[in-house]
């Protein structure tokens, strides 16, 4: 059984940083094989695509709102990525999920973590 762990939430003021973690479990999986993605989802409001990163770790994407602020990684001998924020914002404030993805570009994960709660205060 797969599972994606997110870790790394909690409560921070605005301009602050939080570096999220996904930590992939599984008899024999192992993310290296699977494109990464991180969402989120503001209360009241759809989940929406924030970054995805390729097997490799050669290619990424940031949605627009995030560009220049968030950073996702990788490490797959630790089966784990990562999604550094800074210059975090009130609107950024969601649950973060994490996602694995048989293909780049495709943001139609596989697999899904639980979510860790973003709190940015003003």
């Amino acid at each position: 059984q797969v599972q994606l762990v997110e870790s790394g939430g909690g409560l921070v003021q605005a301009g602050g940083s939080l570096r999220l973690s996904c930590s992939a479990s599984g008899r024999t999986f192992s993310i290296s094989t699977y494109a990464m993605e991180w969402f989120r989802q503001a209360p009241g409001k759809e989940r929406v695509f924030v970054a995805a990163i390729n097997s490799n770790a050669r290619s990424t994407n940031y949605a627009d709102s995030v560009k220049g602020r968030f950073t996702i990684s990788r490490d797959n001998a630790k089966n784990t990525v990562y999604l550094q924020m800074l210059s975090l914002k009130p609107e950024d404030t969601a649950v973060y999920y994490c996602a694995a993805s048989v293909n780049f570009d495709d943001y139609n994960p596989r697999y899904w973590g639980q979510g860790t709660q973003v709190t940015v205060s003003s």
